[in-house]
């Protein structure tokens, strides 16, 4: 892949959604978890949220291969949001996971892999 911006289908896509997601997210930390689906999942901690993010990458597997692109957007959907959530939980940000992306632009997937197996933490 090169570094040039790949297009989205949709024109209003640019990549900033998921900044802003992020962002709607942490806003629903403090919540009424009864209001707000974000307020529940933050409230029942890390450990129900990355279970969510397990289910949903496990629907997200079996559309993938079940050949229906709508069902397939919408469980990726699905677990990009619970991703995000679990980042903010965890306080990690989307800007520190694409910095980690950057840093592997134009190195194998072999290497980079290789790499982090040697890595201390």
């Amino acid at each position: 892949m090169s570094n040039e911006t790949i297009p989205a289908r949709s024109g209003e896509f640019d990549g900033r959604v998921l900044d802003e997601l992020y962002a709607t997210i942490e806003s629903r930390r403090g919540d009424d978890p009864r209001e707000s689906r974000t307020a529940r999942l933050f409230a029942k901690g890390e450990k129900k949220i990355a279970q969510k993010v397990g289910e949903e990458a496990v629907e997200t597997v079996i559309e993938g291969v079940a050949g229906k692109p709508g069902a397939l957007i919408e469980e990726s959907a699905d677990l990009l949001y619970h991703l995000l959530v679990l980042w903010a939980a965890r306080g990690v940000t989307p800007g520190e996971v694409w910095a980690a992306l950057a840093a592997r632009r134009g190195i194998s997937g072999i290497a980079a892999k290789a790499a982090r197996k040697s890595s201390p933490d």
